[in-house]
C-alpha cells in the first residue's frame, strides 16, 4: 500500500491562495476516481476538487474556512501500489488528522455542555435516527429553520435526501408519523436559553467581504421611481398564452432586460465600470447583465452574456438556465463574472422601496419592487393599474443624479410603451 498526497490545485488566474470552504469525504472514507473530495472557493465561484485515484482517506489537509495556499496538501489517501509519496517525505506535522463536520453548505455550531462524551450511533426503522450527540446532519438553513420552529432535533430525524440530507418532507413524515420526545413540543412562550454560532466561511464570507468593499469604496445613491406595468403584463400574458407552449413561458425579467439594453444606448456612463485604483472609467457597448440569484449557499450573480443580441425568448431562457445553474451550485466561474450592470428582484417578496448594493466595479444596479393593483387616476377617471417600483442604485463618483434620473424615467417610458421596445 502506498499514500497519494493531493496538494491544493491552481485554479489559474493569478489566484495563489483558496477557502477551503466544505469537506464531502471524512478520514476512513473510501473513494473512488472523480469523486468530489472537497468544494474550495475562490474570489468568483466555488470549484470542486475531484479525486484522481482510487482508496480510503487517511488524512485531511485542513478544516472549513480555512485560507490554504495553492501547492499545500489537501488530503492523503491510501492506494493501491507505491503511490506518489514515499513515507519519509510526508510529514505528519503537515496533515491534521482529526476528523472534519460532515459536508454542510452554512456551518452552524450548536451549544452543547463541554464535558458530553459522545454515545455509539444507533439507527432506528422509519423517520428517526439517533446519531451521536455532537455530530450534525446534512441540512439546508431553511430546513434548520424549519425544524426549530417546530421543535423538532434534527439529529433524530432521518434523512432522504443525498449523503442522508434531511428535507423539508422528511420533516412533514416525522411529524405525520408522531415522532415525538419531550423536546420536540415547544411551548409559545416558554424561555428559551440556547444560542447558535454560525461561523461566516465558504460563499458567506465572500459575500460579505464584497458587500463591505462596495459599501466603502462607492458612493452609493439610490433612485426610486414607480412604473405602470399594466400593458406589459397584459403583453406577457398574451405572449405565454399564443406562444408558452413552444418558446417557452415569460417573466417580467426579460422583459426588464430588454428595457435595459434598449435606454442604455442612450446612457452609456451607466452600462461601465470604474477601476478607482487605476482612475479610469471603461464604458462598454456589450451589455453583460447580471441577474441576482439567492441560492443555499448565498446570493449568486450569474451573468447574461450580450442581452443586446439577445431575442426576448432568447434571454428568458438563458436567465432560466443560469438561475437554475446557481442555485444547484453548477454555474461555472465564467458564468458568475463580467457583468456590466446588475438586475435584483425579489418577486412578490420585493417590497415598496429596497436600497440594492452595487456590484462593484459596476456602476449602477436596478432592483425589482413587487407588483401591486392600486388606484389611479388616469385621464381624469379612476382606474385600477398594475404597479412597480423600481429601487436602483448608482456610484455618484461615476454617475451624476441626473444622469441615473433619466437613465430610469427612460427604462420607464419603455415598459409603460411595451411596443417601443422592440421598435428599432
Amino acid at each position: 500500500m502506498g499514500t497519494h498526497v493531493i496538494k491544493m490545485p491552481d485554479i489559474g488566474e493569478g489566484i495563489a491562495e483558496v477557502e477551503l470552504s466544505v469537506w464531502h469525504v471524512k478520514v476512513g472514507d473510501m473513494v473512488v476516481e472523480d469523486q468530489v473530495l472537497a468544494d474550495v472557493m475562490t474570489d468568483k465561484a466555488m470549484v470542486d476538487i475531484p479525486s484522481p485515484v482510487h482508496g480510503k482517506v487517511i488524512a485531511l489537509g485542513g478544516q472549513p474556512g480555512e485560507v490554504m495556499a495553492v501547492g499545500s496538501v489537501l488530503i492523503s489517501i491510501e492506494v493501491e501500489g507505491a503511490g506518489n509519496v514515499k513515507e519519509s517525505t510526508a510529514p505528519a506535522a503537515a496533515i491534521k488528522e482529526a476528523p472534519v463536520a460532515a459536508p454542510k453548505v452554512e456551518a452552524v455550531v450548536e451549544s452543547k455542555p463541554a464535558a458530553a462524551a459522545p454515545r455509539p450511533a444507533a439507527v432506528c426503522q422509519g423517520p428517526m435516527v439517533a446519531r451521536e450527540a455532537d455530530e450534525r446532519p446534512l441540512a439546508s438553513p431553511a430546513v434548520r429553520k424549519h425544524a426549530l420552529d417546530l421543535g423538532i432535533q434534527l439529529r433524530l430525524v432521518r434523512g432522504s435526501g443525498p449523503a442522508g440530507r434531511i428535507l423539508h418532507e422528511d420533516l412533514d413524515t416525522w411529524l405525520a408519523q408522531g415522532q415525538s420526545n419531550a423536546s420536540s413540543t415547544v411551548a409559545a412562550y416558554a424561555q428559551r436559553n440556547d444560542e447558535q454560532q454560525i461561523p461566516v466561511i465558504g460563499m458567506r464570507r465572500k459575500i460579505a467581504q464584497r458587500m463591505q468593499d462596495a459599501t466603502q469604496r462607492a458612493a452609493h445613491f439610490s433612485y426610486v421611481e414607480e412604473i405602470d406595468v399594466t400593458a406589459v403584463e397584459e403583453l406577457r400574458a398574451h405572449l405565454n398564452e399564443k406562444h408558452g407552449a413552444t418558446r417557452g413561458k415569460l417573466t417580467l425579467l426579460p422583459f426588464l432586460v430588454r428595457a435595459l439594453v434598449v435606454a442604455l444606448r442612450d446612457f452609456p456612463q451607466i452600462n461601465a465600470r470604474y477601476d478607482d485604483e487605476a482612475q479610469v472609467i471603461t464604458r462598454l457597448g456589450a451589455v453583460h447583465v447580471g441577474i441576482a440569484t439567492q441560492a443555499e449557499i448565498g446570493l449568486m450573480v450569474p451573468v447574461v452574456r450580450h442581452a443586446e443580441a439577445r431575442s426576448l425568448w432568447d434571454n428568458a431562457t438563458e436567465i432560466s438556465r443560469l438561475a437554475t445553474a446557481a442555485r444547484t451550485g453548477k454555474a461555472s466561474r465564467d458564468e458568475l463574472s463580467g457583468s456590466t450592470i446588475t438586475l435584483t428582484s425579489l418577486g412578490a417578496l420585493g417590497g415598496i422601496v429596497s436600497t440594492p448594493v452595487l456590484n462593484l466595479p459596476e456602476v449602477a444596479i436596478v432592483g425589482v419592487n413587487k407588483i401591486v393593483e392600486r388606484p389611479m387616476v388616469v385621464k381624469g377617471q379612476i382606474v385600477i393599474r398594475k404597479m412597480m417600483n423600481l429601487s436602483s442604485s448608482f456610484d455618484h463618483r461615476v454617475v451624476d443624479g441626473m444622469d441615473a434620473a433619466q437613465f430610469i424615467q427612460a427604462v420607464r417610458s419603455l415598459l409603460e410603451q411595451p411596443a417601443t421596445l422592440f421598435v428599432e
